[in-house]
């Protein structure tokens, strides 16, 4: 049996450690190095259940720094699968120089690099953000035009040009994703579901923004890692798989689902002024990677609500260890209020 070895950077994060477990799990030819710099949303302790795993190695390092990748991709690696990434929009509003930085030019060391060492194949999860904002019909096709309206999504959207550049000019082996709004255990709690549940669980209220009426298209984390699987072992190279949960909800019918999983009434809610450029609806169009694939959603939104909800009910100790420093000061000065 041939070995591959898959090198996922960003894997201390949110979907990065959901797609390592899974790996893990589903294929025992693949060995798996994560690389990840442990920004503040990057954290060992998701990554808990694999450190015995023999097939499993972590590396401390940052993908914009060139001797960091140079050092890891020594290591004969196959496959490059890209989720780091500066990723909270609110926090690009605040300021976008690490956006840049770490979404763009990390991008670009990545690539050079992996050109250099003959990786076989380069994925990049990008995200629906880019495409910019719809109006209340339609949805986002791999043909949509990119149109990103916040500093995060245009890092994005660079990133997904220069990697699109280095399969036409250098023939690399390259495929994006751009998924919907994710969501599942491990999530870092400035998100709307972990902040939410993690506020209401300590009976504090819930910032929601403006009317509460824009539009998001939800997929269960584990959903979202099976496609980037699929993509990984049979993408064509050069495609562009939008991946999404045919799953639209306003973040205040969300809000209200929240509120009653956790036996809370609407008091808790507390409207904050709008974010600057906030995007009114994203939704996808998944029919291409269904249709090429075999890919589908599998996870039940109300069912994988409610499993989430008791993740972050059981695991208390993870979300507050998070909770505290400099999240403290993020959270002050985004809403204008203390946790």
């Amino acid at each position: 049996m041939t070995r591959k070895k898959l090198l996922v950077t960003g894997g201390a994060g949110f979907i990065g450690g959901n797609f390592i477990h899974l790996a893990l799990d589903e294929k025992n030819d693949w060995d798996v190095i994560c690389l990840d710099s442990l920004t503040y949303a990057g954290n060992l302790a998701n990554l808990e259940n694999c450190r015995n795993n023999p097939r499993f190695n972590f590396i401390k390092g940052d993908i914009a720094n060139p001797d960091d990748v140079q050092q890891t991709l020594t290591k004969k690696i196959d496959v490059v699968v890209n989720f780091a990434a500066e990723s909270h929009v609110d926090r690009s509003i605040l300021g976008c120089q690490e956006f840049i930085r770490t979404n763009v030019q990390g991008v670009q060391v990545l690539l050079d690099t992996a050109r250099n060492a003959g990786v076989e194949r380069f994925v990049q999860i990008s995200t629906d953000e880019v495409y910019g904002s719809l109006g209340a019909e339609g949805k986002f096709t791999e043909q949509t035009p990119l149109a990103p309206n916040s500093p995060y999504s245009a890092s994005k959207a660079a990133a997904d040009l220069l990697v699109q550049s280095y399969h036409h000019t250098f023939g690399m082996n390259t495929v994006i994703t751009r998924c919907s709004n994710n969501y599942g255990p491990y999530q870092f709690p400035e998100k709307l579901i972990p902040l939410f549940v993690t506020n209401l669980l300590t009976n504090k209220k819930i910032p929601v923004y403006g009317d509460g009426l824009n539009v998001r298209d939800w997929i269960h984390v584990s959903d979202h890692c099976r496609a980037i699987l699929a993509v990984t072992e049979k993408g064509a190279p050069g495609q562009v798989y939008n991946i999404g949960g045919d799953n639209e909800r306003t973040n205040l019918e969300l809000t209200k689902m929240l509120l009653d999983a956790l036996d809370k009434d609407q008091t808790m809610l507390q409207y904050v002024t709008d974010r600057p450029g906030h995007d009114r609806r994203y939704a996808i169009d998944a029919s291409k990677i269904q249709n090429e694939l075999g890919w589908r959603p599998t996870v039940d939104f109300a069912d994988g609500l409610k499993q989430t909800v008791q993740w972050y009910i059981d695991n208390q100790k993870w979300w507050q260890a998070v909770k505290t420093g400099d999240y403290l000061k993020y959270y002050q000065k985004q809403y204008g209020q203390t946790l």
